[in-house]
């Protein structure tokens, strides 16, 4: 069977923050395929979002150059710890396809755990312990490779979607269980998924997010009639 690989972002920043600490970007790999970077800065506002682009712009560099994604991440580690000395902190995922090995390559150093749903195993978490690049001298990613498989969603988010609900005295928000609701309902594309959660999120923070949420969102479904490649992109202008 044919397929195609869609993506979706969603991205809120805080509640009267103008400036979001977590940085998304993009890059084709040069052997085929493609990379999201996410990273999560330490704090909030400008100082998260200097930090978070510091770590998003050197793996998103050793990535365009050929590096594997292990290694680009640690990469952007030892340059956080050095230019910073050890004294901040971030958040660092990395999604990838792989066409060089046909396989979703999945990169961690978060405590935030990614959300996989593939036919042959069902819903579960990625949550092996991690440590957020910047601190410890030593740390690394924790990796995880999947087939590419029609019907296989990776769902990868910042911090404050788990943690939505948290200061108005209700119990977080369970991402594992919105996903869960809405394979029930048969809502598998990217954007349905990502702007869902985003919003219920929102919802439990009574409208006013208590820190920036971004979600990414992939899967694989079955490929249209043509072949071409597309990018949409939305940013409200306040």
């Amino acid at each position: 069977m044919n397929q195609e690989i869609q993506f979706a972002v969603v991205k809120i920043n805080k509640y009267a923050t103008s400036e979001s600490g977590d940085t998304l970007e993009m890059i084709e790999r040069p052997h085929g395929g493609i990379s999201f970077v996410l990273a999560d800065g330490q704090r909030s506002g400008k100082s998260a979002k200097a930090i978070s682009n510091v770590v998003v712009r050197k793996a998103i560099q050793l990535l365009a150059e050929g590096v594997r994604d292990g290694a680009a991440a640690r990469a952007a580690h030892d340059y956080l710890y050095t230019y910073r000395n050890g004294k901040v902190s971030a958040t660092l995922n990395i999604l990838s396809v792989d066409m060089a090995t046909h396989t979703f390559v999945i990169s961690r150093n978060s405590d935030s755990p990614a959300i996989v749903y593939t036919p042959t195993n069902g819903l579960y978490l990625l949550d092996a312990p991690s440590e957020r690049v910047g601190i410890y001298r030593h740390t690394r990613p924790v990796i995880t490779e999947l087939p590419i498989e029609t019907g296989t969603i990776v769902v990868i988010f910042t911090d404050g979607l788990r943690h939505a609900g948290s200061r108005s005295g209700s119990r977080c928000y369970d991402p594992l269980a919105a996903m869960s609701r809405m394979l029930s309902e048969g809502i598998i594309t990217p954007m349905e998924i990502a702007n869902r959660l985003v919003r219920e999120a929102v919802e439990m923070d009574n409208g006013r997010p208590q820190d920036d949420i971004s979600v990414l969102v992939t899967a694989v479904l079955p490929q249209p009639q043509d072949e071409m490649r597309r990018l949409q992109v939305q940013l409200p202008i306040k």
